[in-house]
């Protein structure tokens, strides 16, 4: 299993726009394709006082699942131009990481 982790910063102000574009379009649209190989998506929120940090973890059953979402350039980061224009700074690659160990309670 492969871990997809990306991150994004808003300003304060901004971080319920974010959040409303992201749950309300962005991760409808990705669950919406039905990607074989793509099992979930989390959003997290984390608030830094001056900004707000947003990361997503995405889990797929391999790099050839992850392909298959974003293409041969997998690493690329996924954001539609609405969650653009309210983030300060994103991430432009995403990172991948092998999950290890994974337990659920």
């Amino acid at each position: 299993m492969i871990c997809r982790l990306w991150r994004g910063w808003t300003t304060p102000e901004d971080a319920d726009a974010y959040e409303r574009i992201v749950r309300g379009e962005v991760i409808p649209g990705i669950e919406a394709r039905r990607i074989p190989g793509f099992r979930h998506i989390g959003l997290m929120r984390r608030d830094l006082g001056n900004e707000i940090e947003f990361q997503t973890l995405m889990w797929f059953d391999s790099l050839d699942a992850i392909k298959a979402f974003m293409g041969e350039d997998y690493a690329v980061s996924h954001v539609p131009a609405a969650a653009q224009a309210v983030l300060t700074r994103f991430d432009e690659w995403a990172s991948h990481f092998e999950v290890i160990d994974r337990r659920d309670q």
